[in-house]
């Protein structure tokens, strides 16, 4: 087994960074049909897929990164303190996503995002603690959580309370919408695929060191930074559109 001297998977890191150029690139044609430069349907099947497997891999790093950061973090923490730091990290990722909520309902009133995937991940792991002791139960419970995930889906419920959950109302709409149903099931086979891979937080298998490779480094970094990739990049469209519509 291998664990890298900074602690850091470079695959991990590039597998994130192609997350993060998926959805900068759909974000950029949502914006650039927003401001009607071109004209297509982001509804679709298409896109639709498009939009899930690039959320699905980012929700299978968060379970992977899971598993890695509490391997390295039980050798130094108490128990109260592991908590602790899992409970701050959960609350901080999901105060970003009240912070997009609040943009969104600004600049998209109609469609702003009520909880979009922040908010999903700093709920997953606030409620993924409790359970990363096990191991083969996260895969049947993610499982589980996917499957009637997708059963809700195909139904409406008068509970917008409950919309965290993914009980939708009629006539529901927001741009960007990832309920803890079915997507901490998503979480959960992540926190399994680390496990299984990397246990003990350490690579089961044997892998070249590419860190030396400069397109590796280049998506290493913004792997590294997706957080504020994630941030930033929708506020420099924006205002690049912005800007140009006065033109």
């Amino acid at each position: 087994m291998v664990t890298p001297k900074n602690n850091r998977f470079w695959e991990i890191d590039t597998i994130r960074s192609i997350a993060i150029i998926l959805m900068v690139n759909f974000h950029l044609l949502f914006d650039l049909n927003y401001f009607h430069y071109i004209s297509i349907n982001l509804s679709n099947i298409y896109f639709r897929l498009y939009v899930y497997f690039t959320a699905s891999l980012f929700l299978l790093l968060v379970g992977v990164s899971l598993t890695l950061s509490y391997e390295k973090a039980q050798k130094i923490l108490t128990k109260n303190q592991l908590k602790m730091k899992f409970l701050l990290r959960g609350l901080f990722i999901f105060s970003l996503g009240l912070l997009i909520t609040l943009v969104t309902w600004l600049y998209l009133p109609n469609g702003f995002i009520i909880f979009g995937v922040l908010h999903c991940i700093g709920i997953s792991i606030i409620l993924a603690y409790p359970l990363i002791h096990y191991k083969i139960q996260h895969l049947i419970l993610g499982i589980l959580i996917i499957i009637l995930g997708i059963i809700i889906y195909n139904y409406t419920f008068e509970l917008p309370w409950l919309l965290w959950l993914g009980f939708t109302p009629s006539n529901f709409y927001t741009v960007d919408y990832f309920p803890i149903l079915p997507w901490f099931g998503v979480v959960l086979i992540g926190i399994w695929l680390g496990k299984t891979i990397y246990p003990n937080g350490s690579r089961k298998f044997k892998l070249n060191d590419k860190t030396n490779n400069l397109i590796i480094r280049i998506l290493n970094f913004l792997g590294r930074h997706s957080l504020i990739i994630y941030l930033m990049h929708q506020v420099i469209l924006i205002g690049i559109f912005t800007l140009l519509s006065f033109l």
